[in-house]
């Protein structure tokens, strides 16, 4: 039972929304800068998982009200992979990435090849050690405490720019893409994060909760993205033993973007009022393990929306993945006895 929480709760903060920051002013990169989020793993345990995360929306806020849409759609198709090792049976040490298979953003005429904007590519690598301060298990109970501090490298484009005009007799004029389409944001971030566990064994019945903070540095375009802080709140239950249910209610807050004094706003396709704001979720997932794996899959559903200035809020985002638990060691050392 432990297991089936730990695997899963290593996806439900991979996504800080895309649509976090503004359309057309602070994108928020890649959703891994939302955090991840995870216990540890048993010594010389390994972990391999990945997820696709599919992202759209249309709809406008102004605050928390539902405005005139400025776009036609804003949209993301993500991969997520994730390498996981027990150093310890108390330290686990893990290093994710992702890359965009696109980041695109339509505008309110497609037809003008102009309105559509697009990028793709690797977004950030993540270093993300985890530490295990409490941990106690008897008949009816288990109970941990998990405490982590990771570091998020960004390692894929975020100047990248887009074609605004093509004139013979003027030649081509390219602009900075807005944030929300670069695949990363370019900075330097470090992850703080708090796990909490409880697990009713006889009921098959679990609780967790968990806390987390980003850190954002500023880019070498002169940017600083706002900080970023979640809490989640779960409640799962196992069925048949395989099959997992898991209910969230998630917290985010997002503080405003900032700029150096001589970065020109403009330029960079960035409204710095436009950002930030904060937003409630509810989660639910379904899970299914077989021997060592887990298929797994979910649906962030926004209850309540609030946007500094005017900005795109979330409308659909989908998760779906699998991973996978071994012991090298083990299977080394059965594959060797069995010759």
């Amino acid at each position: 039972m432990k297991h089936f929480a730990l695997i899963l709760l290593v996806f439900l903060f991979t996504n800080k929304s895309l649509f976090s920051q503004g359309c057309c002013s602070g994108g928020s990169g890649s959703p891994i800068a939302g955090g991840t989020s995870q216990g540890v793993l048993l010594k010389g345990q390994v972990e391999i998982g990945g997820n696709y995360q599919y992202s759209s929306s249309n709809k406008f806020f102004s605050g928390d009200k539902d405005t005139a849409s400025l776009l036609k759609n804003l949209s993301s198709n993500y991969l997520y992979l994730r390498l996981a090792y027990g150093l310890t049976e108390k330290l686990t040490l893990s290093l994710e990435g992702g890359y965009f298979l696109d980041k695109t953003l339509v505008g309110l005429n497609p037809e003008n090849i102009y309105n559509t904007k697009t990028s793709s590519g690797i977004s950030d690598i993540i270093i993300f050690p985890r530490y295990d301060v409490y941990d106690k298990t008897d008949e009816k109970h288990h109970t941990e405490f998990t405490l982590g501090l990771g570091i998020k490298i960004p390692v894929g484009k975020y100047c990248d720019s887009t074609l605004i005009i093509d004139d013979p007799s003027i030649g081509k004029f390219y602009s900075i893409s807005p944030p929300t389409v670069q695949p990363t944001t370019g900075s330097t971030d470090f992850i703080f994060y708090g796990f909490a566990f409880r697990e009713y064994k006889k009921a098959k019945f679990r609780v967790f909760a968990n806390a987390l903070y980003v850190k954002k540095g500023w880019n070498s375009l002169g940017e600083k993205f706002g900080d970023y802080a979640s809490v989640g709140l779960f409640a799962g239950k196992t069925f048949f033993r395989k099959l997992g249910i898991t209910l969230q209610t998630k917290g985010e807050w997002i503080d405003k973007m900032e700029l150096v004094p001589y970065a020109n706003a403009a330029l960079l396709s960035v409204e710095p009022f436009s950002t930030g704001g904060y937003k409630i979720s509810f989660i639910p997932q379904v899970s299914y393990t077989y021997k060592s794996f887990t298929v797994f899959g979910f649906r962030e559903i926004p209850l309540y929306q609030y946007q500094n200035g005017t900005q795109v809020g979330m409308q659909y985002f989908y998760t779906a993945g699998l991973t996978y638990r071994f012991m090298p060691a083990k299977s080394i050392w059965k594959q060797t006895k069995a010759e």
